[in-house]
């Protein structure tokens, strides 16, 4: 194939705890039309594979169990809350979703999505005998631009990143930060053929072969979020000026 294609899996039931999301997923994908090659991708929206692990909780209030889930405020405006999560993803809410779940519960995100990622791509490579790999798919904003995109969240069998840092370009200059992250563009591409309100939560991308590898247990998506002293914006504009003027207020008074 030239290029990348794209498709949603069919035939994906309604997820429950302790439900076998790797048998699941297999029998969908050994029945699709387009069948299974070496070097496909599937990128597997995070919301089935918490459901399949019971992340489900019950929460008469939403915001506390973003409370819970939260290690760090970045910026709060009116109702939103902007945090850093326990997995190191800053975004709104803390992976806390409300939606598709059932009245007084809400869905938190996989303790390990890369884990989870593994355990898939384990299990399906075994059951298909091809190289496959796995991103586990969120949705979130971004700084500086409106409305969300589905990132990746989790990944096994895939370099996430494609590090062209100390390659040069076509006209022979070096490339000193060009680092694309894989693993986000084809969560996003992916989001496209999915959607939110289908009921088809996997998508398979064809043509990215380029990127999967022999192993499974590859550097996941646990390394991609920037925190600690890498992150450049760790807090909201007006946190970030209110700290400064705490903190000037508190060196005046040395």
């Amino acid at each position: 194939m030239r290029g990348i294609g794209l498709w949603a899996l069919d035939g994906i039931p309604e997820i429950v705890p302790g439900d076998d999301l790797a048998r699941m997923i297999g029998d969908a994908l050994a029945a699709d039309a387009e069948g299974v090659r070496d070097g496909d991708v599937l990128v597997v929206t995070s919301k089935i594979v918490s459901k399949a692990e019971g992340r489900i909780v019950a929460a008469a209030d939403r915001e506390d169990a973003i409370t819970a889930e939260t290690v760090r405020v970045v910026a709060t405006r009116g109702a939103t809350r902007i945090v850093e999560n326990r997995l190191g993803i800053v975004g709104a809410a803390a992976g806390v979703d409300a939606s598709n779940t059932p009245e007084g519960t809400v869905l938190l995100l996989p303790l390990d999505p890369d884990a989870s990622a593994r355990a898939l791509c384990a299990a399906l490579r075994e059951r298909f005998g091809v190289r496959l790999g796995v991103i586990l798919s969120d949705t979130l904003g971004r700084a500086w631009r409106i409305g969300q995109t589905d990132i990746a969240i989790g990944a096994a069998g895939i370099l996430v990143v494609d590090d062209l840092r100390g390659t040069t370009d076509t006209q022979g200059r070096p490339l000193a930060v060009t680092v694309p992250v894989v693993a986000d563009e084809l969560a996003g591409a992916a989001d496209l053929v999915k959607g939110k309100a289908t009921g088809s939560p996997v998508a398979v991308v064809r043509g990215a072969g380029r990127f999967v590898t022999d192993d499974v247990d590859t550097p996941g998506a646990r390394i991609l979020p920037r925190t600690g002293e890498s992150d450049m914006f760790r807090l909201g504009a007006d946190e970030a000026y209110a700290a400064g003027l705490a903190a000037g207020r508190a060196e005046a008074g040395s």
